[in-house]
């Protein structure tokens, strides 16, 4: 656990920068439902892969800005020429495959509404709707993946989604609040029930 000067626990990872310390408090494992905020978390894990979490919020208001604000139907609408802008322009990771998987996931994505009425539907259904509260009291035994991050990320590869590894959908469940994995000593664990 961290503690700040305001006094409260935090899981360890949470205050190792002001903008770690904000997305800790006040985004990761709220219980999120709006469509766009679940693509552009979903959108943001992907850019993750094999980096920190810090480097890409850091570039979080880039990716905001290159991807229409994560407007699903707009990114889906992507040129190949506007994709090839982003990877030269813009203050995204430079990482070809990675750009281009936003549009592909968005065109996945509006597949998924289209079956499911929501995208907030189709990726709840995996938990059933409501959030699994961990009770963790250190950070270790927080696990990278689970048996629901599994299958979660084979339908979403079914669904013609890419960069959603088991690993990726499971740090996708916790930032989404799909699952509490904050430890029960920290300030947020009580807060973020649904």
């Amino acid at each position: 656990m961290d503690e700040l000067a305001d006094g409260k626990s935090r899981c360890v990872w949470g205050a190792s920068t002001p903008s770690m310390l904000a997305y800790h408090d006040t985004e990761w494992g709220v219980p999120l439902h709006d469509d766009r905020a679940l693509f552009e978390l979903l959108s943001l894990e992907g850019a993750q892969a094999g980096l920190s979490w810090r480097t890409i919020l850091e570039r979080r208001a880039a990716y905001r800005e290159a991807f229409h604000g994560f407007d699903i139907a707009r990114v889906a609408r992507m040129t190949d020429v506007g994709l090839e802008k982003v990877l030269t322009g813009s203050g995204v990771v430079r990482n070809r495959l990675k750009v281009f998987s936003v549009r592909g996931n968005a065109r996945a994505a509006l597949a998924a509404i289209e079956q499911a009425g929501s995208l907030d539907a189709f990726l709840w259904a995996f938990v059933d709707g409501k959030p699994n509260v961990n009770r963790w009291t250190r950070h270790e035994q927080v696990p990278a993946r689970t048996d629901v991050s599994d299958r979660m990320s084979k339908a979403l590869k079914k669904a013609g989604f890419s960069f959603v590894g088991s690993t990726i959908c499971y740090s996708f469940m916790q930032a989404t609040g799909m699952v509490n994995d904050h430890l029960t000593t920290c300030w947020c664990y009580s807060r973020h029930d649904g």
